[in-house]
């Protein structure tokens, strides 16, 4: 009996997520003009489409090319919730089943995306809901970048512009560096999204090889996360602290180029009776003295994996007072999303 041989089509290359330069390699396989990698990268990120047959500068024949062997992926989202103040929460479930979740924050003329970059994350911060889920695995940089592509649609919809992008999601950026160094250039480049560097901002808890590396390719924003002064407790909160202790993070961020009066963010999330002192104010104060440093000072927000609290009022404010008064910058930030679980530590991309 003859055995039937099934062939599999070959996949389609999704160009989504490709900076230009790989645009532009992929093309001249072809035989194609530089010129068509700036014209298709224009469509998929200016004008957010992913429809090939509607790209009507280009000739009918490349329409075809490129509907045969390409796609430009679009997952819808599963979920999007919308919190009393306005924060928008959308879930995103990929092609494998895995999900994540990203936060658009308004705030006057201002629209903050919140975009992730893995689902879960590995570094285990003990006061995070990522943390709490696990690692799976990293995004592509199709998947990263089809957050900002999802909610420019979605504010372009109805007259609004996306305004600021961070890394600030599920999982820890410079452990995806590859992935969010392709996404890095398309939100710079002209003919992606055309972001300053200023407006696109990388959060990390410190990895500094990779930290630096990133900093010398792209003058985008850095936001560090300390959340105390002393290595002893960071290695506790953040296990990350006992290959990057303190002293090297913030050296390392002293080292981050610089433009203008832009300043590196230190986030410190405040955990009332662990970190919240006037002696944690004041170690912050010395370890930070003389760097082109802010603080961005975070009341913890609580969510139900956690023992953790939200320290009172008061309390925020007289840590606030102590780094100004040591002329130290800080600011505190206020809660955004946290009865839809979109607030900073919240995500986790299981609630019901």
């Amino acid at each position: 009996m003859r055995e039937s041989v099934i062939f599999s089509p070959t996949p389609r290359v999704d160009l989504k997520g490709m900076p230009l330069g790989e645009l532009e390699a992929f093309f001249s396989r072809w035989g194609k003009e530089r010129y068509r990698a700036r014209q298709v990268s224009r469509w998929i990120y200016g004008k957010l489409v992913d429809d090939f047959t509607v790209m009507t500068d280009l000739s009918r024949e490349f329409r075809e090319l490129l509907s045969l062997s390409c796609r430009v992926s679009s997952p819808p989202a599963e979920r999007i919730d919308v919190s009393s103040d306005g924060t928008e929460k959308a879930l995103f479930r990929f092609e494998d089943g895995a999900a994540v979740e990203s936060v658009l924050i308004p705030d006057e003329e201002r629209r903050t995306l919140c975009i992730s970059c893995q689902v879960g994350c590995a570094l285990g911060c003990v006061f995070c809901a990522t943390a709490a889920m696990g690692f799976s695995r990293d995004l592509l940089s199709s998947e990263i970048v089809h957050q900002v592509c999802f909610f420019a649609k979605r504010l372009a919809a109805r007259g609004e512009k996306l305004s600021n992008v961070v890394f600030m999601g599920m999982g820890e950026p410079l452990l995806n560096l590859s992935q969010v160094s392709r996404v890095i250039d398309i939100l710079l480049s002209q003919y992606g999204f055309g972001f300053s560097g200023k407006r696109v901002t990388v959060s990390t808890v410190g990895i500094v090889p990779e930290m630096l590396a990133l900093s010398e390719k792209y003058l985008v924003s850095f936001a560090v996360s300390l959340n105390t002064p002393r290595d002893n407790q960071r290695s506790l909160l953040m296990p990350v602290n006992r290959k990057h202790r303190l002293k090297e993070v913030v050296a390392a961020m002293r080292k981050i180029p610089l433009q203008g009066n832009r300043k590196v963010t230190v986030e410190y999330v405040m955990l009332a009776g662990v970190n919240d002192t006037p002696g944690d104010a004041a170690a912050l104060a010395r370890l930070l003295k003389g760097a082109r440093i802010k603080v961005n000072m975070i009341p913890y927000n609580e969510h139900r994996k956690s023992p953790y609290r939200s320290p009172q009022r008061e309390v925020v404010d007289r840590f606030r007072d102590i780094l100004l008064a040591e002329g130290i910058q800080a600011i505190t930030r206020e809660r955004r999303g946290a009865d839809i679980a979109a607030a900073c530590g919240q995500l986790c991309a299981d609630n019901p």
